[in-house]
């Protein structure tokens, strides 16, 4: 499938990291959705009852990105591509991606994240 809709650059704060200062005083992280969705009868329709609409997929991403704390980006990252496919029936596929740019890194570093995919089927499984 060609069509999709994507966020980029959602800014979030939240209190993810394996390190206890990252518990206490957390930082803001960005991700990027990309969500994989037959677009076809929005084009044709101009309804918003034929997509997805943007506000709610990231409502939904921020409230499973926010709502517990983890250890691991690859955890939060997995909790809001479920988040999104649960709620959003239309999306066959979600690629999230969380930046980290205060990684505790001792080095200098211009971005460092994850990036999964995740499709429908893989939620049947």
């Amino acid at each position: 499938m060609s069509d999709r809709i994507f966020i980029s650059g959602l800014a979030l704060h939240a209190y993810h990291g394996v390190m206890p200062h990252e518990a206490k005083v957390g930082q803001t992280f960005s991700i990027d959705l990309d969500l994989a969705i037959d677009l076809s009868d929005a084009a044709r329709s101009d309804k918003v009852a034929d997509t997805v609409s943007y506000d709610k997929v990231a409502e939904c991403a921020r409230d499973a990105f926010c709502g517990e704390r983890f250890r691991l980006i690859e955890a939060v990252a997995g909790k809001v591509a479920d988040a999104i496919l649960a709620t959003f029936t239309r999306v066959q596929a979600v690629s999230v991606t969380i930046h980290k740019p205060h990684a505790p890194i001792a080095a200098t570093f211009s971005d460092v994240g994850v990036t999964l995919r995740r499709t429908r089927a893989d939620t049947a499984s």
